[in-house]
C-alpha cells in the first residue's frame, strides 16, 4: 500500500510518499508554491511522483492537519464535513487551518481515486483530564466557544513515545515520559500509559514555551496595553506574538536559536539572554511534568533543536540532578542518530530520538 504524506503551509508543500508494507520512503520533497500557488505546487509535486511510481498506484493521502478543535480525538476520513470543519476551527490556528482546508479540497481533485485522510496534531492530547485542558474562566463561556487546552505537536509526541518504549524492551502502557518536541515550535508533554496526559501548548500553537517567534505564554494583561499604546488591531497583534516574539524578539537578532548560539559565543548579550530564558522555561515544564507524572521513566529530546543542540540538553539535563537524571556528556556531544545520552547510574534515562511526523501519519491513515 502506498501513502501520500501532504503538509501544506501558508507559502511551501511538503510531502512524503511511503511503501507501507516496508514502510520505505520512495519520494521525500518540498515546493514553494512561487507565481502558481498551492494548485502549481501540488502539480508539480505530483509530476516527481509519476517520474518514479504511477500516481493511481497511491492508494491514500494522509494531510496534516493542527486543530482538530473539540470534535476530532482521532484522525477522521475526510468527507465535505470534515473539510469545512476544519476551515471553522481556524478560529484557533488560523495560521495552519485554512491552507491546510484548501491543500485538501485540491488534492482531492487531483488524486481522487485516493482515500484521504485527516490527522490532527491535536489528537493525542484529546484524553488530557479536566484539571489539565480547563482555564480558569467562566466554565459556561468555555462551553459555549470550545475554549480549553488542546495542545500540538500530537504525531512527533506520538512518535517518539512508541519509539521510546521499543528502545528501552518496555511496554508503552507501563512507561511515564517527559517528550519534549524542541525546534521553531516547542511543546512538552507528559505521556502516562501511552497517553498525554499534559501538554504545554493551549487552544493555540502560541502558549507555552518561548519559540523561534512565537512568544510563548503571556500574561493577557500585555496583549490589551500593547493593543492601546501601539495602537495594533486584533491582526496585528496575533502577527507581533506569533512572528516578531520569542527567540527573536528577545534577541533581536533571530529565531533561529543556530544562529543564536553562534552570536552568543562572540558575545552577543542578548542572543545569550534569548537562550537563557528558552532553556529555562523548558526545565520548568520539564520539573512539573516530573510532579504530575510523579516521576519519569525517561525524558526524550526531538525535533530539530532537541535532535541537535548538545548545548541545550545539557543546560536542561543540568537541572535533573535533584531526580536522579545524569546525562553522559561524551554521548551527548557525539553523533545525530536516536541514541540513549543518560549515564549508566541514571534513575531517569534520557534518550535523543529523531521525530518522524509524516511516519505517523502514514500509519494513521493506513489504521
Amino acid at each position: 500500500m502506498r501513502v501520500l504524506v501532504v503538509n501544506f503551509g501558508s507559502s511551501t508543500l511538503k510531502y512524503k510518499c511511503f511503501e507501507m508494507t516496508t514502510e520505505k520512503v520512495l519520494l521525500d520533497g518540498h515546493v514553494e508554491f512561487g507565481r502558481g500557488g498551492a494548485a502549481a505546487a501540488a502539480k508539480r509535486m505530483l509530476a516527481a511522483i509519476r517520474r518514479i511510481h504511477a500516481v493511481d498506484s497511491i492508494s491514500a493521502v494522509g494531510h496534516r492537519v493542527v486543530h482538530g478543535g473539540p470534535k476530532y480525538d482521532t484522525s477522521a476520513i475526510i468527507t465535505d464535513d470534515v473539510i469545512d470543519d476544519i476551515d471553522r476551527y481556524a478560529l484557533f490556528a488560523p495560521l495552519h487551518n485554512p491552507p491546510a482546508a484548501s491543500g485538501i479540497r485540491l488534492m482531492k481533485k487531483l488524486l481522487p481515486q485516493a482515500d484521504h485522510v485527516a490527522v490532527f496534531d491535536t489528537g493525542f492530547h484529546r484524553h488530557m483530564p479536566p484539571e489539565a485542558y480547563l482555564y480558569g474562566i467562566s466554565y459556561e463561556l468555555a462551553g459555549k466557544y470550545d475554549i480549553r487546552r488542546y495542545g500540538f505537536h500530537g504525531t512527533s509526541h506520538q512518535y517518539v513515545a512508541q519509539r521510546c518504549a521499543v528502545l528501552m524492551g518496555r511496554p508503552l502502557r507501563k512507561l511515564k515520559l517527559i517528550t519534549c518536541h524542541v525546534g521553531s515550535g516547542t511543546s512538552i508533554a507528559a505521556i502516562r500509559n501511552g497517553k498525554s496526559i499534559d501538554t504545554s501548548m493551549g487552544m493555540s500553537p502560541l502558549q507555552g514555551v518561548i519559540m523561534g517567534t512565537r512568544s510563548g505564554t503571556l500574561d493577557p494583561a500585555i496583549v490589551e496595553l500593547l493593543m492601546e499604546r501601539e495602537k495594533l488591531g486584533y491582526k496585528a497583534i496575533i502577527n507581533l506574538l506569533n512572528k516578531k516574539s520569542g527567540l527573536y524578539g528577545l534577541s533581536g537578532l533571530s529565531g533561529d536559536l543556530r544562529v543564536l548560539e553562534a552570536a552568543a559565543r562572540s558575545g552577543h548579550q542578548r542572543a545569550q539572554l534569548a537562550l537563557d530564558v528558552h532553556v529555562y522555561q523548558i526545565k520548568k515544564f520539564v520539573g512539573s511534568y516530573l510532579l504530575a507524572l510523579n516521576g519519569a521513566d525517561a525524558i526524550v529530546f526531538t525535533a530539530g533543536v532537541g535532535e541537535n543542540s548538545p548545548r541545550v540538553r545539557a543546560a536542561v539535563s543540568a537541572g535533573l540532578t535533584f531526580a536522579g537524571a545524569k546525562l553522559d556528556p561524551k554521548i551527548n556531544e557525539s553523533g545525530a542518530a536516536e541514541r540513549r545520552i543518560s549515564a549508566d547510574r541514571s534513575k531517569i534515562a534520557l534518550w535523543v530520538i529523531p521525530t518522524n511526523e509524516e511516519l505517523m501519519i502514514a500509519r494513521e491513515t493506513v489504521r
